[in-house]
């Protein structure tokens, strides 16, 4: 772009810049790594099996696994038979968190995820498509004496998905089938120091409710979290962040208005890219500390929403403005092929997520995996969306390759030039190059963080020092986009030192966003 800060700053000083970003990328990993924990922790629980003797279920009795008002248990079901215990009497008791310990809303939000227990019976075997039916209560309390306040209720089924790996025979009953992990619930907000899980698993013959289940054994929940200090370490990042893209933001568009002509659109959209980085860094999360705000997680997805497709707008846009092509560009409309899969594709993810965690902030029960219906149209949105990506990055990398096809051909100009002429426009053509070299980093560094979280849930020792590859991840990667967008607008924003020439220079004006514009109208 003629006049910008890119073009115009001394290759030294552009080391520099290239060097302190670099080391910030470097401590951003090492915030992660080295002194942040794990993002998240995965507790286990086994229920406890209670007895409610009452005939008519008390929907304000809670039952308690442990402690001075603990509820009156059994073993196994072979103690309840002997005891004459309906399976309607049995509750399934477990407290969140293990004794002599306590939640914490720095904790952010609780994932629960349920397995069944189910043991291989002759006479009981698990039916093709068995759903089992779930009858969950969730209360809360802040204080081990005060009573147990209601938080939910809901009456879930869920899909048992499970394999008996060895031959159904006598000899083999009393072995426990393998059963996939249930989504359970998920809490955007950890509020409260205790909660209590009350289920049920009804039996009916005459509804079918329950029945072709197998027998079950035990019910285990694995309660996921994210660790405290994660969240601080977290907290402190984008509170450290924030000011330094405002800032930023703030002048290059103080720069913008000082020019004399109006923004042309790359300028404007490296605007909205900063706008969008500062409203995905802007702390809110601290007020979750004191609010039961259950609504975070889902806005949270829809901030991080708007900014990929921010991100992903640019990169169109960026690339077709140093097209070079006969096209009358700097206009908007001239990339709505291009945007529209884009903006259609996030709107997909958005559906998605409310259909998810939208509903959840009425029932955290709720799962839009539970059902084959809600499976299927969770995938419909997933695939198409998946499509539009690869459609979408298949344009990028054909624009990126136009970019550098145009570029290679304008160099048959250079040898016509000047020497030091042809040293600059070598210079910018080696700086776009770079620019482009790292935005595909940027890209490469995402798609690797995703695959290691999803994979990856250790750390590495080094030395005396253990370093957590997921949080230096999270922490990195947070990071490099917040240098890259600080980066792009303080390159890209107008070079004092260019005022003049470019109130001069007409037609370069409007397609000033342009690094070969110079070149085209040699």
């Amino acid at each position: 772009m003629a006049g910008a800060i890119i073009e115009n700053m001394s290759t030294k000083k552009l080391v520099i810049v290239g060097v302190i970003l670099l080391l910030f990328q470097a401590f951003s990993f090492m915030v992660g790594g080295l002194i942040a924990p794990s993002p998240t922790t995965a507790v286990h629980y086994l229920a406890t099996k209670c007895v409610d003797s009452v005939r008519h279920h008390q929907s304000n009795k809670w039952f308690m696994p442990w402690g001075p008002n603990q509820c009156d248990k059994i073993r196994d079901l072979e103690e309840a038979m002997s005891r004459k215990i309906e399976a309607n009497n049995i509750v399934f008791a477990v407290h969140i968190p293990l004794p002599n310990k306590e939640m914490s809303p720095w904790f952010q939000f609780m994932l629960v995820i349920l397995q069944f227990d189910i043991a291989f019976k002759m006479y009981n075997q698990i039916e093709d498509g068995a759903m089992a039916t779930i009858d969950v209560g969730l209360a809360y309390r802040d204080d081990t004496l005060s009573e147990w306040t209601e938080m939910a209720h809901s009456i879930e089924q869920r899909k048992l998905s499970c394999n008996f790996t060895t031959s159904k025979t006598y000899e083999n009953e009393g072995r426990y089938y393998e059963c996939d992990l249930l989504p359970f619930m998920e809490l955007g907000s950890v509020a409260h120091k205790y909660y209590l899980l009350n289920i049920r698993l009804p039996v009916s013959e005459r509804k079918k409710v329950n029945v072709g289940i197998g027998e079950v054994k035990d019910i285990r929940l694995v309660g996921i979290h994210q660790n405290g200090g994660f969240t601080k370490v977290w907290f402190a990042m984008k509170t450290f962040l924030t000011p330094s893209i405002l800032i930023i933001m703030v002048w290059y568009w103080r720069r913008i208005t000082l020019m004399t002509r109006p923004p042309v659109l790359l300028e404007k959209v490296i605007f909205a890219l900063g706008m969008c980085m500062t409203f995905i860094n802007i702390p809110v999360e601290w007020f979750s500390v004191g609010f039961n705000w259950t609504w975070m997680l889902l806005f949270g997805d829809i901030r991080q929403g708007i900014f990929y497709a921010m991100l992903l707008s640019f990169w169109i846009i960026f690339c077709g403005e140093h097209l070079m092509d006969e096209m009358k560009r700097n206009h908007f409309s001239v990339y709505w092929k291009q945007v529209g899969p884009i903006v259609f594709g996030s709107f997909c993810l958005f559906i998605f997520d409310m259909c998810e965690r939208g509903v959840q902030l009425k029932n955290p029960f709720y799962s839009i995996w539970a059902s084959d219906v809600g499976t299927e149209l969770a995938m419909a949105f997933i695939i198409v969306a998946g499509i539009c990506a690869c459609l979408y990055f298949l344009f990028l990398c054909f624009m990126v390759f136009q970019v550098f096809r145009n570029i290679s051909g304008k160099r048959s100009c250079l040898p016509a030039m000047t020497k030091a002429r042809r040293l600059i426009y070598e210079g910018l053509i080696f700086r776009f190059k770079f620019l482009m070299l790292v935005t595909l980093t940027c890209a490469a560094m995402t798609v690797i963080f995703f695959i290691i979280s999803q994979v990856n849930e250790g750390h590495w020792h080094w030395g005396d020092y253990t370093v957590q590859v997921n949080s230096a991840f999270f922490t990195g990667i947070y990071g490099m986009w917040n240098l890259y967008v600080f980066a792009i607008m303080f390159l890209y924003a107008p070079s004092h030192k260019r005022y003049g020439e470019q109130q001069s220079s007409g037609k370069a004006l409007i397609r000033s966003a342009m690094i070969g514009a110079d070149i085209t109208y040699l």
